[in-house]
């Protein structure tokens, strides 16, 4: 499997989609999107959105949450800001331009954490993943959206080949569910997993971490 994206790499691809970004991928994530916010909503209560992008995704909370928002690109959350500024959202608390690999916020600060089409592209994402599980509470949950590696066949061996160009452009289609898994049994502390692909197509899932208070081995629940 082929290295995990650089920072600097993201960094500067973010940087370059800012300005184009709701127009070209708004569409194209819209219903991965909203199923994870549909996750989180069942979660309720305080919310920390990871990658939260140009605040594409406050639409999709309502009044019984609150959103706090981070993102590695400052001209990404420059553009959340002006969203923000509208006066609509109110559910929104705070953004802030972070690294996810090393959360500014305490133990147990979140009912529930959302990364939607992140985790793929962190340098780090097993470093990211115990952030997130340090920073929600026990009985929250940790809830990811993304396109997942197919591992055989022929769409694994084009993600394979697509993957060779995909990095510049902030993308990478050959990321393994088994990875997550392998997190979450090396971590401890993950009740259940459910594994759920985003209809019609299935092009995306949605992956959920229960977290809990003992160190049970994590299982795949439908």
């Amino acid at each position: 499997m082929s290295h995990d994206p650089q920072r600097a790499v993201m960094e500067k691809a973010y940087a370059r989609w800012a300005p184009v970004y709701d127009a070209v991928c708004g569409p194209i994530f819209l219903a991965g999107r909203r199923a994870a916010a549909a996750a989180a909503r069942r979660v309720g209560g305080r919310i920390l959105e990871i990658g939260v992008g140009t605040g594409l995704s406050f639409d999709d909370y309502d009044h019984t949450t609150r959103i706090v928002g981070i993102d590695l690109s400052r001209p990404m959350i420059d553009k959340a800001e002006a969203r923000l500024a509208t006066g609509r959202y109110p559910q929104v608390e705070s953004l802030h331009v972070m690294d996810a690999t090393q959360l500014e916020f305490a133990d147990a600060s979140f009912d529930c954490v959302v990364a939607q089409f992140v985790i793929t592209l962190v340098e780090d994402p097993e470093r990211v993943l115990d952030e997130c599980a340090r920073v929600v509470r026990p009985g929250g949950e940790i809830i990811l959206v993304n396109h997942l590696y197919s591992e055989k066949g022929v769409g694994a061996a084009v993600e394979r080949l697509f993957a060779r160009v995909s990095r510049p452009l902030g993308l990478r289609p050959e990321f393994p569910f088994a990875r997550l898994q392998a997190w979450a049994d090396r971590h401890g502390g993950i009740g259940a997993i459910h594994r759920n692909p985003v209809q019609p197509l299935g092009v995306y899932t949605v992956v959920r971490f229960v977290r809990e208070h003992d160190t049970a081995k994590a299982s795949v629940a439908a």
